[in-house]
């Protein structure tokens, strides 16, 4: 447990007085990146095949779009690299504003922006470049929306208090798949463009909160007590690359299974000359997953707390390995309660399971004074990676059919489950004992 504290027994007793202003306004802002985000993800599934890649063949148009939102993903390392550096360096929460700032702006220009048929070239030209910008903003934004709350938070409940902003995923996820699900009865292109405009409202009440957070008191220690590393990127890739390289294997289980349901199965079940379910039903899975997601990732977060990080990762790995082929074999009956089912299985199960318990592991593998350079690197390099599932899933759809992307979505899991093997507990029962220790001098 490495920390740095005045009175290290009242921090890891009570936390910081702004625990809980901190852990919701940090979750304020990852809704919103999410819904940003995603909303990309779900218009590229339904819409922008046509609307920006004027393609003859609909799955050219489709692995178009995908790749547009891989190219996002792709540029996640360099947001936290910068994000990382950053908050290692000047703080935490400047990361946290202008991160959000950065992504809110680029996500309303998606909505003004002109169709192929009003530009030509000109319009997925300019699409791509404000997607590089998302990504940057995106990457910088988890690792100090993350570290702020588990700096924060009580010792003993630090697994809770950080799924508290991986909740922002699913909110995120369901903020933007209902105003998808409304816009589907629109008839014009605000179908897909209203959902992007109407981000700025959620821009406008973030920053309002996160300017009220405090900074790290742990980052604030450091700084005191002249610890800040000058260059905190060399030092995490000379010391701690190993570690990178396990968080990305981690992160690959949660991350990548999570773009097959969200993004390649929306695709999947409804394009084609003979579409398994409509719309509104797989969107419908999706909204109702992710409104259960909302309790199950801090319920998750909270039995890494009792049970370590380790326990939470393999029962997270081993169903999604499982559950790989069973999945698409319940959807192809084209029944809209089993679809639904898959993805409750699927999202808040699995990858809640998986989500809830990051936020804490993952930063206490680093020290403090690299912490946002480590866990945001491992993160977003995994991102990157991951950005692509959609696209790799369509491609490989092709002449596999739907096999050959349940085999994707099985090699996700085989990823995680060696990374949880290769990584260390860090709340294991030694661990919560000795910390149980230093409360109790308090």
């Amino acid at each position: 447990m490495t920390t740095m504290t005045i009175d290290p027994q009242v921090r890891a007793r009570n936390g910081s007085p702004d625990k809980l202003r901190t852990a919701i306004g940090s979750a304020v802002g990852t809704t919103i990146e999410n819904y940003d985000f995603l909303a990309y993800g779900t218009a590229a599934a339904l819409y922008f095949n046509t609307v920006f890649f004027h393609a003859e063949d609909p799955v050219v148009g489709v692995l178009l779009g995908f790749a547009t939102f891989g190219i996002g993903f792709a540029m996640r390392p360099l947001g936290g690299v910068i994000g990382g550096y950053l908050g290692d360096r000047i703080g935490r929460k400047p990361v946290l504003v202008g991160a959000l700032l950065l992504m809110g702006i680029s996500t309303v220009l998606i909505g003004i922006l002109p169709t192929y048929e009003q530009v030509g070239l000109l319009a997925p030209i300019l699409l791509v470049l404000i997607r590089v910008i998302q990504g940057i903003a995106f990457g910088a934004e988890w690792g100090g929306a993350i570290l702020m709350t588990f700096e924060h938070a009580p010792w003993k409940q630090r697994g809770k208090y950080t799924a508290i902003p991986q909740a922002g995923v699913p909110l995120g996820l369901l903020l933007a798949n209902l105003v998808f699900l409304w816009s589907t009865n629109l008839d014009n292109e605000l179908a897909w463009r209203l959902p992007f405009l109407l981000s700025s409202v959620l821009i406008i009440a973030g920053l309002i909160i996160r300017a009220k957070v405090s900074e790290s008191p742990e980052f604030i220690d450091t700084k005191t007590a002249g610890l800040v590393v000058k260059n905190p990127l060399k030092e995490v890739f000379k010391n701690d690359w190993r570690t990178i390289l396990r968080v990305i294997a981690l992160r690959l289980a949660e991350s990548g299974g999570f773009y097959v349901i969200v993004t390649y199965m929306l695709s999947y079940l409804t394009t084609g000359d003979d579409p398994i379910t409509d719309r509104a039903t797989a969107l419908t899975g999706l909204v109702t997953a992710a409104a259960i997601g909302l309790f199950t990732t801090i319920l998750f977060g909270a039995l890494s707390d009792r049970v370590g990080r380790r326990p939470m990762y393999f029962f997270g790995t081993i169903l999604l390995i499982a559950f790989a082929f069973p999945m698409f074999l319940l959807v192809n009956t084209g029944l809209p309660y089993l679809i639904v089912f898959v993805y409750i299985i699927a999202m808040s199960i699995i990858h809640d399971s998986l989500a809830g318990t990051q936020g804490a592991w993952f930063s206490e593998l680093f020290s403090t004074n690299i912490r946002s350079s480590g866990a945001s690197i491992g993160y977003q390099f995994s991102a990157a990676i991951s950005g692509f599932i959609p696209l790799i899933a369509t491609a490989v759809a092709v002449p596999l059919g739907w096999g050959g992307v349940a085999w994707v979505y099985l090699g996700c899991g085989l990823l995680g489950l060696i990374g949880t093997l290769l990584t260390r507990e860090t709340w294991g029962p030694k661990d919560r004992a000795r910390v149980d220790e230093i409360i109790a001098q308090a």
